[in-house]
This record gives structure tokens, sequence and C-alpha cells, in this order.
């Protein structure tokens, strides 16, 4: 019979991973030792450090702004990769249970007369149900969330530039110039793209702007993208590209 490991309870503040947790998010799932908790589903979204916890928001529930990572889990939970189930039993990635290391017999009498753990209590946290999407819509949110999960979202680049090189070539005869690969300035590229997402998504959200405050801000994401545009040569597909404002001045060229 598979064993499951005790989980400690997490922590209000302070919580001794979160630098690493912060620093990459990918590893969420592996570092967290207090999981199921929402830091540890596949729509939570850490964007800044409060009272040393991650604070984040919920890709289904933008609603909700900002809160911990220590949040209890809802009925739409998803466990990151390497992170507990609902019932708090650590899966592969293949679903199945992660045994304990073997013991010597000695070591099984005692664990043996060890408590039982028990599932952690489920806590409602609202009805996710009342979302205004589309089954294909929420597919498409989760794997988003996904593909930031293993690093960043693929976006295939263009077929002309594939085993491309970036030359920056300096003013200065007896300077260095600098090769960078194309698929690698896609990338940097789309993470900016991804970021910029992200900062819309949290002033939509956020409870103190005024509404005309959150047109007025949403107004220079869209000139970012418009700025751009310059890079949607790199794309493959029409629908990874920029799209701005269309601008009658020429305030952004």
């Amino acid at each position: 019979m598979t064993e499951l490991v005790q989980r400690p309870l997490a922590p209000k503040e302070s919580c001794p991973d979160v630098e690493d947790c912060f620093q990459d998010a990918t590893e969420i799932g592996h570092i967290c030792t207090f999981g199921p908790l929402c830091g540890t589903c596949v729509v939570y979204r850490a964007v800044a450090k409060e009272r040393g916890l991650l604070a984040g928001t919920c890709r289904l529930r933008p609603e909700r702004g900002t809160f911990p990572c220590t949040a209890p889990i809802c009925a739409s939970y998803i466990p990151r990769s390497g992170a507990p189930n609902a019932k708090g039993e650590v899966a592969s990635e293949r679903d199945r249970l992660i045994p304990l290391p073997p013991v010597a017999k000695k070591e099984r009498s005692v664990r043996a007369v060890a408590p039982v753990v028990r599932p952690r209590e489920h806590v409602p946290d609202g009805p996710v149900g009342e979302l205004q999407m589309t089954r294909e819509e929420l597919k498409s949110l989760i794997r988003e969330a996904m593909d930031e999960e293993r690093g960043g979202a693929f976006v295939p680049l263009a077929n002309k530039w594939q085993g491309g090189t970036v030359v920056l070539r300096p003013g200065q005869a007896e300077a260095q110039s600098k090769e960078v690969p194309v698929d690698a300035l896609l990338h940097k590229v789309v993470m900016i793209r991804d970021r910029l997402r992200v900062l819309e998504q949290k002033i939509n959200a956020h409870p103190k702007l005024a509404d005309a405050e959150k047109v007025e801000l949403e107004s220079y994401i869209t000139r970012c993208y418009g700025s751009l545009t310059t890079f949607n040569v790199l794309f493959r597909d029409k629908a990874d590209q920029f799209q701005g404002e269309k601008l009658s001045s020429k305030d952004d060229e």
C-alpha cells in the first residue's frame, strides 16, 4: 500500500521557501512543502511578495484581486507538476503516487503505528462555476498556465528565420559585434508580451482604480503593443503577433 507524506500547515507569513518560489515559478510545485494550496495551482500567477509570502492572482477569478499563495484551494484546483492533488497525494508526471523510500524492518514497525494521514479539509472558495467563458476559453486559459509552468508558452518562429542569427555591429571598428539567435530573441519578445498581459490583467482587477484610470493605463499598454509590432515579422502565426491601436498621429513611431 502506498503511503502519503505528512505535510505541515502553511505559514501565515515569512515562508522559508518564498524566495525560491518567486525566483522560478516553474518550480513552485517541487519547492513548496505546504500544498495543496492556491500557490501550487497552475492557474495561480505569482506577481509579488507580501509579508514573506507570494502574492498573486487567479486566472479563473481575476475579480479576487491579489491574494496570498497560502489561500485554501477551490473546486477548480489543478496541481502544478510535482505538487500534491486536492487529496494531498503527491503525483508524478503520470499521476502515480510517489512511494516513500524503503525502510528497514525495525522502522516499519514504528511506521505502522504512526498517525494516519488524512486529506486536508476542503474549504469552499466561491462559485467558480459562474464564470462567463466558454469551454474552449477555459481550456485555452489552463493550457496557457501549463505552458508558463514549463517555462513560457511555445510560440513558433517564422520558417524563414529558423536557425537565423541577429548580428549587432557597433559603430566603432575596434569594438566586437554580438550575435543573438533569432529564436532566443523571439523568446524574449514573447516574455515581454506576456508580462504586459499580466500587467493589463492586474489593472483590470484592481479594486481601487476608477474605470477612467483603468482605461488610461490600458491605453499605454496598447501603445506598448503598437511599438512592438516591429517584431511581428518573427512570428509564424498571425494570432501570436502584437496588435496596437490604430493611431492617426505618429507619436509612437
